[in-house]
């Protein structure tokens, strides 16, 4: 039997974008254009005063779209940045984003990539 071995990364962040429905494709075409690799969309129901009221007085649909997307560190703030503009969350009612540090992801990495990786790494500084 072959020994698995687990490639943990470290240097990743989540963004999450909670928007109206409808909204997410645009996002996530988006986020792509920018560099990130893949996204998770799902569906939520926003619950809350701000519902019934509206968020300065406009009104918000409860039916929301989740947008997740891991990215390295060092493209977080360009991704963030295109997703915000994409989804117009300079508009009331429009949604909501944050940034979550993550401590560590695990997936498959193609040995390609790991060997680049590697190699990278063991250049001198």
């Amino acid at each position: 039997m072959s020994k698995r071995e687990i490639i943990v990364l470290t240097d990743v962040t989540l963004i999450t974008c909670v928007v109206q429905r409808g909204v997410a494709d645009k996002i996530v075409k988006a986020a792509y254009a920018a560099g990130a690799q893949g996204a998770t969309v799902h569906f939520a129901k926003g619950m809350g005063i701000r519902e019934r009221l509206g968020l300065l007085g406009v009104a918000v649909e409860v039916e929301k779209e989740v947008v997740q997307i891991v990215v390295s560190e060092d493209q977080v703030e360009h991704i963030f940045e295109t997703m915000y503009l994409a989804g117009e969350l300079n508009t009331p009612g429009m949604g909501i984003m944050y940034i979550t540090p993550l401590e560590k992801a695990a997936t498959y990495v193609p040995p390609e990539v790991l060997a680049r990786l590697e190699a990278r790494s063991e250049e001198p500084s």
